[in-house]
């Protein structure tokens, strides 16, 4: 009898594609993977690893059993949700995750209407960027996730998964108190064609998005700064080395010497939360979707 315990590790290994990263992902240790993975060898009287260098690799075995198990783990996590679906009780634990301004902005108000609401229902969080949370979701390292998009850039949600808006985000332009625009009302982000930018970091969805947009409007960003956190980009902004979009999800206080004007243009970015498709039937899922949904309500006009 194959033990689903080590019919997870195995996946995550295939998944990962390290020891190390199967451990995180499993939130354990690397030695428990490899005495899973050992015992696993043994019940099933043949190697699944072998090594690759300084690493692992599975072998024909370890790809077959791993295939099977990625099936058999999707019909557990089926059979888990009808289960919770037929009972009816919020119980279990869920798993979220969300880009940062998300988790500032919304995980506390959501996270304590769930607590308050379902007491048996178990809550861990981590703060993921966009396409790293859908990623965690398809593997199963996390139950939900809140990602984001923009109005004139789509996060591609790939099939198996499900979603739903929360909220839209209308940003605004950062820029020091005595910048010549400092006084409108309004802008239009090729009124900065001249400026230094601050920007998210390389990689990361939203600086592809800025660089996209300014790009499409002739504009080649001259971007000075890279900071992943929204209140290190305002003290740069405050300090006159550039300008910056400044969403209002979860921004905070602003700094002294900071001025924030709105977009012209309708830019919004879109705010959804994701999860995987064979567990829609989940209420800990649906309680969450629900918690998240109020709390940007509280926050922002609803979706239409």
């Amino acid at each position: 009898m194959l033990n689903l315990e080590r019919l997870r590790t195995l996946d995550a290994l295939a998944r990962h594609g390290s020891v190390g990263g199967a451990a995180d992902g499993l939130h354990v240790t690397t030695s428990a993977v490899s005495q899973q993975m050992a015992k696993l060898e043994r019940e099933v009287g043949q190697q699944l690893l072998a090594k690759n260098g300084r690493g692992i690799r599975l072998t024909d075995a370890g790809r077959l059993l791993a295939d099977h198990a990625a099936k058999i783990l999707s019909q557990v996590e089926i059979a888990q949700s009808d289960i919770e679906a037929q009972r009816g009780q919020v119980v279990g634990e869920v798993r979220l995750s969300a880009f940062p301004t998300a988790a500032r902005g919304l995980f506390p108000a959501a996270l304590a209407r769930l607590r308050a609401e379902h007491p048996d229902l178990r809550l861990r969080t981590t703060e993921l960027e966009p396409e790293s949370g859908i990623r965690a979701v398809l593997r199963g390292d996390v139950d939900l996730a809140v990602v984001l998009d923009w109005s004139n850039k789509r996060l591609p949600v790939p099939g198996g998964l499900a979603k739903a808006e929360l909220l839209d985000d209308a940003p605004d332009i950062a820029m020091p108190a005595d910048h010549p625009l400092a006084g409108r009302t309004e802008v239009d982000m090729e009124d900065f064609a001249d400026d230094d930018w601050v920007s998210w970091p390389e990689g990361e969805f939203c600086y592809d998005w800025l660089m996209f947009t300014l790009r499409s409007k002739g504009i080649e960003p001259r971007i000075a700064h890279l900071a992943g956190e929204h209140h290190t980009q305002l003290a740069l902004i405050a300090a006159g080395f550039g300008v910056c979009v400044a969403p209002r999800l979860g921004r905070g206080p602003v700094p002294d010497g900071v001025r924030l004007v709105p977009v012209r243009q309708p830019m919004r970015r879109h705010v959804h939360a994701v999860w995987r498709a064979d567990a829609d039937r989940r209420p800990s899922i649906r309680a969450a979707v629900g918690a998240l949904r109020s709390a940007g309500r509280a926050l922002h006009a609803p979706v239409s």
